[in-house]
């Protein structure tokens, strides 16, 4: 029987939770789960019923996510999904696949794209997809795609090793960078420019999420380690 999900619910109204909702809810009946925001523009629900949807989109902070999985588990129907779309993968696989049904069907995944850089839509940009259990994630890809998103089959590990360079080392230059202080514009190179704008562009994610790059992928301490290495011997040799 193929897979037609008719509700959604979003756990976790932050930045991106919100973003999430924008864009599904011209699609699916939605529904979101945040104690502690507000949504008056959407249909508010607890956990229990958050649990009943046909898809449900954990958006929070990787140390609540075994709170929420235990949470929602004895509510879940057969049949449904449950979707994570955290900064890392090994850790979210390993959680929902020992703490939820194996009457639920898994993915985990990870938008390569924010509120910001998503501002005017969906399309363009790429999202990592982990199927882990079930096979409604072809369907889910599907409309994923028809919304314009490149959907990037990966393996929660092979994830984990290409974000600990991309993400690890992204945030490590930029948030040094705009720790240095007000950073010159008269005289600034392209290149220069480059850097800046990614500076701006993660200078205001949340210190949970730089918790979660830098910390809680088990590859990153590994590659932050031979870049510092790297650049130290560098400097050392001029």
């Amino acid at each position: 029987m193929s897979f037609r999900p008719e509700t959604l619910s979003i756990i976790g109204l932050g930045a991106f939770g919100q973003l999430a909702a924008r864009h599904l809810r011209p699609h699916l009946a939605l529904t979101v789960c945040d104690p502690q925001v507000r949504a008056n523009d959407l249909p508010q629900v607890d956990l229990a019923q958050a649990a009943l949807a046909d898809i449900v989109v954990l958006a929070v902070p990787l140390s609540r996510m075994a709170g929420v999985l235990r949470a929602i588990a004895p509510h879940l129907r057969p049949g449904a999904v449950v979707i994570d779309v955290a900064s890392v993968k090994v850790a979210p696989a390993r959680l929902m696949l020992d703490l939820l049904p194996p009457h639920v069907q898994v993915i985990a995944s990870h938008p390569l794209f924010g509120p910001a850089s998503a501002a005017e839509g969906l399309a363009g940009h790429r999202i990592a997809w982990c199927p882990l259990r079930g096979g409604a994630h072809r369907r889910i890809a599907a409309f994923l795609r028809a919304q314009g998103l490149e959907v990037i089959p990966t393996t929660p590990d092979q994830h984990d090793r290409d974000m600990a360079v991309v993400q690890g080392l992204t945030h490590l230059i930029a948030r040094s960078l705009s720790r240095l202080g007000p950073l010159p514009q008269r005289m600034a190179t392209r290149s220069f420019q480059k850097l800046a704008e990614a500076a701006a562009m993660v200078q205001d994610d949340s210190p949970e999420l730089l918790t979660t790059i830098l910390r809680d992928n088990p590859h990153a301490e590994g590659v932050r380690s031979r870049f510092l290495a790297e650049a130290a011997g560098i400097a050392a040799g001029v």
